[in-house]
């Protein structure tokens, strides 16, 4: 996150968690501008699973229109993939050429970071 919006993304992550009912303590080292939720739920549990999800990603989505980033230094894995289209757009394109020139047999973490399907 830019610092500029830190406070006001965090204000505003903490009232989504509220609302979510989802455990999700907000960690980081946020003099950077970096913070991470550790989303507790019951992955058995359909509902706590789609509220998490859908925590997640209105976080990853807030960062991005804030001017920030979904991925801090974490990177994408499996996911985030949707908030890296909204992220970088047609510059995923570009990723996912160069994946298949360095991976065409997929075998390099498949269907992570960049998908080949999408």
């Amino acid at each position: 996150m830019p610092i500029s919006r830190l406070a006001e993304c965090l204000t505003e992550t903490q009232h989504d968690i509220v609302e979510s009912r989802i455990l999700a303590p907000i960690v980081g080292h946020v003099g950077d501008g970096n913070f991470h939720l550790v989303v507790l739920f019951d992955p058995a549990n359909a509902d706590e699973r789609a509220r998490a999800e859908g925590l997640a990603k209105r976080v990853s989505l807030r960062a991005i229109g804030m001017g920030g980033t979904c991925t801090g230094e974490h990177g994408i894995g499996v996911h985030k993939l949707d908030a890296l289209v909204s992220e970088h757009g047609e510059a995923v394109d570009v990723m996912r050429t160069i994946k298949r020139a360095l991976d065409p047999y997929n075998i390099m973490n498949p269907g992570k970071t960049v998908p080949l399907d999408c």
